[in-house]
């Protein structure tokens, strides 16, 4: 091969501007601390008793497993509210550690996204374009030109610990509280790697956040990455979250055997009764993955654990329990090509959480009313 026809790799930075990385350092702008008030911390239930951007309590009465809490630090769910009135907004951001999955992007993993709105009217707006190899970095969020009073709500990364957020806002910009709840109390969502949003491109498609944006409440996003498995422990951990508006139970997919399954589930729904006795309860049986097309083994499964589920909660109901219901997750994602909402057969992409969000709503929205 001559050297005139010699592959060389393509630096897309260098081709296309929008594909470059967009940092800033600057100075002139007034960087102000996300804990302190006007702003809005939510989705870490416990961070008003320990001002950290964790998803369970750093101390806790019932011993953590470990692998749940080591993912309790990533900070899926969280999200920083507020209202203001300023031409410019950046970000100063110190992650636990830099990008490293290989179907993830950083965007996903590290990085945080931008929507401008009231409830209800939230429009995506931007994302943090970093360095991916790095821990630190500080990214515009937005530059109108113009001074603009508008609610902002930036989604935390997905999958990865935040030890420092800054917010950047012109020096004589007004920062402000940003509206209330519809409830006092949140939505929390227990699940797997696809609750806590493994593989959305950013933080703002994983379907709780999706859903913060059609339904104006709190959500809790306790999705823990492999370790979702029904453990007594988590679930008296979850009981303690004050005044809850709903629970979703979303963790089959970590459960591995039927028995499992069947094991776990009454349990940890009567820990929650224990302390919550009339609180929804929605189960939620798992997406349909890509294998079950070619596996009738693993279609199997996942009906046989559907099956335990659902007749969990018949039981429970026939038992007196009217506010416990049960969802077929294999709906989520619609009827055909179901796999292509995927990035690896299991995860789902943007559209899958879309679909997800979209097909769970209104469930959601029915048992909140109803």
């Amino acid at each position: 091969m001559s050297n005139n026809h010699r592959p060389i790799g393509v630096d897309a930075g260098k081709l296309d501007s929008n594909m470059t990385v967009q940092t800033t350092h600057d100075d002139s702008l007034r960087w102000l601390s996300p804990l302190e008030q006007p702003f809005h911390i939510a989705g870490f239930a416990w961070f008003a008793l320990e001002r950290k951007y964790r998803r369970l309590p750093v101390a806790s009465a019932d011993a953590i497993p470990p692998a749940v809490d080591k993912l309790a630090d990533c900070t899926t769910g969280g999200q920083i509210r507020f209202l203001t009135y300023s031409s410019r907004l950046s970000i100063r951001v110190k992650l636990a550690a830099p990008a490293n999955m290989y179907h993830m992007p950083a965007t996903g993993q590290c990085g945080f996204d931008c929507y401008v709105g009231e409830h209800g009217n939230q429009r995506y707006l931007s994302t943090t374009r970093f360095d991916h190899t790095q821990p630190e970095y500080e990214a515009p969020l937005f530059d109108w030109n113009e001074k603009r009073e508008v609610h902002v709500t930036l989604n935390f990364p997905l999958y990865q610990g935040v030890e420092e957020v800054w917010i950047g806002v012109d020096p004589d910009a007004k920062v402000g509280a940003p509206e209330t709840y519809a409830s006092t109390g949140p939505i929390v969502v227990y699940g797997t790697s696809i609750t806590q949003g493994g593989c959305a491109s950013r933080p703002g498609m994983a379907y709780t956040n999706v859903l913060s944006r059609s339904l104006p409440y709190e959500f809790i996003n306790l999705g823990f990455s492999g370790n979702g498995r029904g453990e007594p422990e988590v679930a008296r951990i979850i009981a303690s979250i004050e005044n809850p508006a709903l629970y979703v139970l979303d963790y089959e997919a970590n459960t591995g055997t039927v028995e499992r399954m069947a094991d776990t589930l009454p349990t940890f729904i009567q820990i929650l009764r224990e302390r919550h006795p009339t609180v929804p309860i929605l189960v939620v049986s798992k997406i349909k993955f890509a294998k079950e097309h070619f596996f009738p083994d693993d279609l199997k499964l996942r009906l046989d654990r559907l099956n335990v589920q659902r007749s969990t909660v018949e039981r429970l109901q026939a038992a007196g329990d009217a506010n416990v219901h049960f969802l077929d997750g294999g709906t989520l994602l619609g009827d055909s090509l179901y796999e292509e909402c995927t990035v690896d057969g299991v995860h789902p992409t943007d559209l899958g959480f879309y679909r997800m969000a979209e097909s769970l709503e209104p469930v959601i929205r029915s048992l909140l009313e109803g």
